[in-house]
């Protein structure tokens, strides 16, 4: 396969490409939201010439090569262009075989387990547990996903106390859920441990980045003292300190971001790593663009998928850019799950009149 063309549409927060081969077969992806239009700007500064025209069917390879030829930008912005070109790729791979990217990837299409997840910290206790009750009843959430301290707060709570507060008003309101806690990077580790202690107390399953995620050994101090699964990995976007993280053990559970990692080629070896040392794989997707139905896909595919698909309850009140960018929306839960069709590819169509709004940009051969 040989690139022709990569397209982008973008807006500040959302980016969306579109490849061509050279048998004019095309494919839809997205790099990753947040500053999208710097990210389309590296994607075809620092992406595409390394990508057109050369053999991308081995995109392991194709996506090392633009690792190597840009040695010396070796950070984030990097791995959420390339994620760009990878997504549409396996798009048109999926379109092209007529089957779904889950079933390319070795699994197929149907339902998965979603918990409700909350990027809520000015909420109430009260507040938060009433709109997890009510998600419960409306569309069947049995697993829930709320915030403890302030993010990357130095120790600090969102206000003294909410931490305290949350714990056990959450499990008193849901007594027979799942429940985890994500940190954000708050704590150093006797705090971690002592806000860890609390959710052990309270029957909580999932306690996520408790300590500066940067800091594997405090990570590491903080997973060797609790019972309690201590999970992490959202902002690592560097193989090596992926295998440096699953070779210590710092976490229990190991958390990827398909947009901010590179893609799902590169999800992929993530994924391989965790199963060689027996570690489920819960990847991080925080909104509703199209990173939940990308790992929707995978964790229909990878053998040690974790329990639960992340599923972002936030609207257009905290996410106004996400509203209305798919023709047809691929998010609907029902029971607790949401489902990957059995349509080609992605199995999305990115809005027009969105694609009209936005700024196009295109890379040619």
């Amino acid at each position: 396969m040989i690139l022709r063309s990569i397209e982008t549409w973008h807006t500040e927060d959302v980016g969306f490409v579109r490849v061509t081969d050279t048998d004019g077969a095309t494919g839809w992806g997205q790099v990753s939201t947040y500053n999208a239009d710097i990210t389309c700007a590296v994607l075809h500064r620092q992406v595409a010439p390394w990508m057109m025209g050369v053999d991308v069917g081995d995109l392991d390879d194709a996506l090392d090569l633009v690792t190597e030829r840009e040695h010396k930008f070796p950070g984030s912005y990097l791995r959420r262009a390339m994620t760009g070109v990878d997504t549409a790729i396996w798009d048109l791979r999926g379109k092209r075989a007529g089957v779904p990217v889950a079933t390319l990837l070795g699994g197929s299409p149907g339902p998965v387990r979603a918990y409700a997840s909350s990027m809520k910290r000015d909420i109430t206790p009260e507040g938060e547990a009433a709109r997890f009750r009510r998600l419960a009843g409306e569309y069947g959430f049995t697993a829930f996903k709320m915030r403890a301290g302030a993010e990357v707060g130095r120790g600090r709570d969102e206000w003294p106390g909410r931490t305290e507060a949350i714990i056990p008003a959450m499990r008193a309101a849901l007594p027979d859920a799942d429940l985890l806690i994500d940190a954000n990077s708050c704590y150093a580790p006797p705090r971690a441990i002592e806000v860890g202690r609390m959710l052990e107390g309270e029957g909580f399953c999932h306690y996520e980045e408790p300590c500066p995620y940067w800091e594997l050994e405090q990570t590491k101090q903080v997973t060797d003292a609790l019972t309690i699964d201590v999970t992490g990995g959202e902002q690592d976007c560097d193989l090596p300190t992926w295998r440096r993280m699953i070779d210590m053990r710092a976490v229990d559970i190991v958390q990827p971001d398909i947009c901010y990692l590179g893609g799902i080629a590169r999800t992929l070896r993530v994924c391989r790593m965790a199963a060689e040392a027996g570690l489920p794989v819960t990847p991080h997707c925080a909104n509703l663009s199209m990173v939940t139905l990308l790992t929707m896909h995978l964790l229909r595919a990878i053998p040690n998928a974790g329990k639960y698909l992340e599923f972002s309850i936030e609207g257009a009140d905290y996410y106004p850019w996400q509203d209305a960018l798919f023709v047809s929306s691929p998010y609907t839960i029902e029971d607790g799950h949401a489902t990957v069709t059995d349509a080609p590819g992605w199995g999305v169509e990115i809005a027009p009149d969105w694609l009209e709004r936005a700024t196009y940009v295109v890379s040619k051969q």
